[in-house]
């Protein structure tokens, strides 16, 4: 590996980007720890690293949204100290993040006019972004509001206002983990295409078959350290991710399903009217999710997908109790807490905020999700707490899932995402549901613990359990499912079990193709 840090180092001379001992330290967490990285004009690099090895602290940086403790940025051999955003703007450096910024309630040009530093007028704006998106292939209507949009159409407009500010470096992070499959080949056409006008480009992303096709070089952090520096196409997608974890990244372990068993999942003719204007009514939604069976639901995001789950989870009420069935029991009527004491479990997508209260400790976070279902394990007589039981149900959660933590029980916000998703999950897995929802389980989390949570999955299901897996990673549920359905527009398509399922089936049903539709002809029943 020496050899190849030397022949990047070695090319110095021409780098449009030259990053010399980056150093952050947060308190006693040294974030990041003497990076070394080094970009070429027209070049596509890549950042690898698990979660919390000190990626998303090393781009805010070079992006000016945090300031080094130590290290140097040399832009065009010139040293630098990037105090903002604008200044990193002003530089030539743009950065599209994998969290939108928009406002729904206003158009796409409105929003690109929020981020630029220019007095022209708004339809002029609109013409040129109309214009600029057209030529790099990502098609906008700049008078849509961005509210009624797709995701990969959002990310459509945070691209091409990017690229009206002229970048020479554009920071991509996990830019297609929104994205279908065709949706994702088009950005690569535009990624080469800017790659072949001489901009420069960092790419941040989980996905190595990404990465191996599309980058140069790769620079690998572990711990906050560079650990690698490596041409991507000469390794394989293990090479890589042991570089990233340090070891070899176990594959999960899967039987083939078992014959369909009684349902104890069933959703009978769903339907929903929008709560907002930005909301995705729901559609007659029918499925049954059987035990021993994981049934994976696709499509990209805002089709629906958080008005389902908040309907399944008892988050919002239904007008008849049997539109949900739990467990062969109606359960449309019910609260969370009431589907919870059906033995089902429910982890949402936004793991901070809504699986888990951010200032308040591991221990606490258990407490709150299981005061009712484990009340005569946690709790005494007049309700008082039992300490000793809480603590240890938080400390089998953390041992089982592998929960990193600094402290022996932190507070939800000092965790990293990963870590953090693997207690949420942990935490209801600790229960052994008979039925568990799942919204994007594996959400920016890095290989190893993905892993880890998919064979949980994947488990619960082997031992008898219903498992409802909701995500925009295709990858993911060609994995750990028995059969596929896609949401588009809040209807769902009739699912296809995975051996006769592809992914340019599947992400045309992504798409918008014959949404609500069963994509095969019936089996006639004899």
């Amino acid at each position: 590996m020496g050899g190849v840090v030397d022949a990047t180092l070695g090319n110095r001379a021409k780098a449009l980007l030259d990053v010399r001992g980056l150093t952050k330290v947060f308190g006693a967490l040294k974030a990041c720890d003497s990076v070394d990285l080094t970009i070429g004009k027209g070049e596509i690099h890549a950042l690898l690293g698990e979660n919390g090895a000190g990626k998303s602290t090393f781009v805010k940086m070079l992006f000016g949204a945090l300031e080094p403790t130590g290290g140097t940025i040399y832009w065009k051999d010139q040293p630098v100290a990037i105090s903002s955003p604008g200044e990193a703007r002003g530089l030539g450096i743009g950065m599209v993040f994998q969290h939108f910024s928009l406002f729904d309630a206003l158009t796409a040009a409105e929003n690109i006019m929020l981020a630029l530093n220019d007095p022209a007028p708004l339809a002029t704006i609109a013409a040129r972004a109309e214009e600029l998106s057209h030529t790099y292939g990502l098609p906008l209507d700049p008078h849509a509001h961005v509210g009624d949009l797709s995701v990969g159409e959002r990310q459509r407009i945070e691209i091409t206002r990017c690229l009206l500010q002229d970048p020479e470096l554009i920071i991509l992070d996990e830019p297609t983990s929104v994205l279908t499959p065709q949706e994702a080949d088009k950005l690569f056409e535009t990624l080469e295409k800017l790659r072949s006008e001489g901009r420069s480009i960092l790419y941040i992303s989980h996905r190595l078959e990404e990465v191996k096709q599309l980058c140069d070089g790769a620079t690998v952090l572990r711990q906050g350290r560079v650990v690698a520096h490596c041409d991507p196409r000469k390794e394989t997608t293990s090479s890589l991710a042991r570089m990233m974890v340090g070891d070899e990244v176990p594959h999960v372990d899967r039987e083939k399903p078992a014959a369909a068993r009684e349902a104890l999942l069933a959703v009978r003719g769903l339907s929903r009217e929008a709560s907002h204007p930005f909301a995705v009514p729901l559609s007659d939604i029918n499925l049954e999710v059987h035990a021993g069976e994981i049934l994976g639901i696709a499509g990209v995001a805002g089709n629906g997908q958080g008005e389902f789950f908040e309907a399944v989870s008892g988050e919002v009420l239904q007008e008849r109790a049997n539109i949900i069935q739990i467990c062969g029991k109606d359960a449309g009527r019910k609260d969370i807490s009431g589907r919870r004491l059906m033995s089902a479990a429910f982890v949402p997508e936004e793991r901070l905020g809504h699986a888990a209260a951010p200032q308040m400790t591991l221990s606490q976070n258990l407490l709150l999700s299981r005061y009712r279902t484990d009340a005569l394990a946690f709790l005494a007589r007049l309700g008082v707490v039992r300490g000793r039981a809480v603590g240890e149900a938080t400390k089998r959660v953390v041992s089982t899932m592998d929960v990193r933590k600094s402290t022996p029980d932190p507070e939800a916000t000092a965790l990293s995402g990963g870590n953090l998703q693997k207690f949420v999950i942990g935490r209801e897995l600790d229960r052994a549901p008979q039925v568990m929802v799942v919204n994007q389980p594996t959400w920016g989390v890095d290989a190893g613990a993905a892993v880890r949570i998919r064979q949980a999955l994947v488990d619960l299901a082997k031992n008898g359990s219903a498992v409802l897996v909701i995500s925009q990673d295709l990858d993911e549920l060609f994995e750990i499912c028995d059969s596929i359905a896609v949401m588009h527009g809040g209807r769902i398509s009739a699912p296809i079990p995975v051996g006769e399922a592809t992914y340019e089936e599947i992400g045309l049903l992504m798409g918008g193709s014959e949404p609500g539709q069963n994509p095969r002809p019936p089996v006639e029943v004899v």
